[in-house]
């Protein structure tokens, strides 16, 4: 037994049975299908619960998107049990039972220590690397997370069946871990990331005891598997709640953790204007959300790592790199460094990338190049990023406009503003560190104006700040 493990680090269940009458729960809010193979396991002799954030979630009036069943049968047992059920997992072994979209997760109650009957494995350092020992409901309630995510909905009588305090923490809107939390910390670091997406999406408070150790622990994140932080970031920020999500990772040190160049970039972004521009696409995203409208994860990436592309950028103008070449180094290094921490796929990297890339360009009026950047497939993207960064800088407002009314009357726009670019000089280039408002960014670059008529003189302008 490791030292962990001879620690007391969970306390001691005990049952109370909320009645119906008391929780107000009713089976027609509930997932039909959730309801079918709760019944189905109560008909084969096993006990079968509805668990975790849809009971927490129906019990602050919210509408759970998933539905997760604890039993005391086998993943093999449930099998049986269900045509349409597949076995999934390695770190922790899970039933899917599905029905068309939808999928009821059942799992088998779980317990705190392996007595050599069962399949687990620990880190020296705490962290839980397989977890597939079995136990009662009773060890179960006590080996998840938050007290909030640990109340049992039992179909046989239609009570909520807490054992560790849960449901008076519901009531008072607190998020509280079960057990000592540096020792739970420990055992899975992305609880952290938990504690805030659940802070910030039931707008509940994060008890003093449980919030303490995670500014602490946060370094801990680098030891999770980039793909679980991948997801986990996804979920944070595309649930609707993602300026809160940031505000929580802001408020408890987690945002080194996660994203660890655009933390840098913010804190030494004196003016503030990155900030604003993140915190304005997450709040774009959260009215997508709630509009029900999609949201790549790709734009979400170009949002939340345009910070450190913008840091980067700088400095490599700093060293005197080419304009061209200066961007396309930045955009991979501040990529390659982030899919070290957070399993970025390519399929999202790439056109993250584009996003960026695509920037300078819409401050050219050539028409084959206002053409050629109309038809591009990347083109809506980039132009909602332009927008976005008005944010940061109005000195973007005249190329919003022109872009704006080139995608109503793209032959008009071009013959009015074509001259007018071309009597300005300008070359394309957007130094998007001058987001930045100052601090960290890269020296203002000149110009060369545009030969016209055979002239031989190359007058210079200003660039104008990105």
């Amino acid at each position: 037994m490791t030292e962990i493990e001879s620690q007391p680090l969970y306390p001691v269940p005990s049952l109370r049975v909320i009645a119906r009458d008391e929780h107000g729960l009713s089976r027609k809010q509930m997932s039909q299908n959730a309801l079918r193979v709760l019944y189905r396991l109560r008909e084969a002799g096993f006990g079968g619960y509805l668990v975790g954030g849809a009971v927490r979630d129906l019990l602050v009036g919210g509408a759970p998107k998933d539905y997760d069943v604890a039993t005391d049968a086998t993943p093999e047992q449930v099998k049986a049990l269900f045509r349409n059920c597949r076995l999934i997992g390695r770190r922790f072994r899970l039933a899917h039972v599905v029905y068309g979209r939808e999928i009821i997760e059942v799992a088998t109650f779980r317990a705190n220590i392996d007595d050599g009957s069962g399949d687990r494995e620990q880190h020296e350092g705490g962290r839980l690397l397989r977890d597939n020992v079995y136990g009662t409901i009773e060890d179960d309630a006590i080996r998840r997370d938050f007290t909030a995510n640990a109340l049992y909905y039992a179909i046989e009588d239609f009570s909520v069946r807490d054992y560790v305090g849960g449901y008076d923490d519901v009531q008072a809107r607190l998020l509280r871990l079960i057990g000592d939390p540096e020792a739970r910390y420990r055992e899975d670091p992305v609880r952290m990331l938990r504690a805030a997406r659940l802070a910030a999406k039931l707008d509940f408070s994060i008890e003093a005891a449980t919030a303490e150790p995670i500014a602490r622990l946060a370094p801990l994140l680098a030891e999770a598997a980039p793909a679980r932080l991948f997801e986990e970031t996804l979920k944070m920020f595309l649930s609707g709640h993602a300026v809160a999500s940031f505000e929580q990772l802001e408020a408890h040190g987690l945002l080194p953790a996660l994203l660890p160049e655009t933390a840098q970039a913010l804190a030494s972004n004196k003016s503030g204007a990155l900030r604003r521009m993140l915190v304005q696409g997450l709040r774009n995203t959260d009215a997508r959300v709630a509009a029900d409208e999609s949201v790549s994860p790709a734009f979400l990436y170009a949002v939340l790592l345009w910070p450190a592309y913008c840091r980067a950028l700088a400095l490599l103008q700093a060293q005197g790199v080419h304009a061209a070449d200066a961007q396309r180094r930045a955009a991979d290094r501040v990529t390659l460094h982030q899919v070290g921490r957070t399993a970025l796929p390519r399929r999202f990297s790439l056109p993250m990338q584009e996003i960026w890339l695509l920037q300078p360009r819409f401050s050219q009026r050539v028409r084959k190049r206002v053409f050629r950047l109309l038809a591009h497939p990347r083109f809506r993207a980039a132009f909602d990023f332009l927008e976005l960064r008005l944010a940061a800088s109005d000195s973007h407002a005249e190329d919003v406009a022109y872009w704006r009314e080139a995608q109503l009357h793209p032959s008009a726009t071009v013959a009015a503003g074509e001259q007018g670019a071309l009597d300005a000089g300008a070359d394309g280039f957007d130094d998007a560190a001058a987001d930045a408002g100052g601090e960290g960014d890269a020296p203002r670059k000149r110009r060369r104006r545009r030969r016209r008529g055979g002239a031989d003189a190359t007058g210079a302008a200003s660039q104008e700040p990105a």
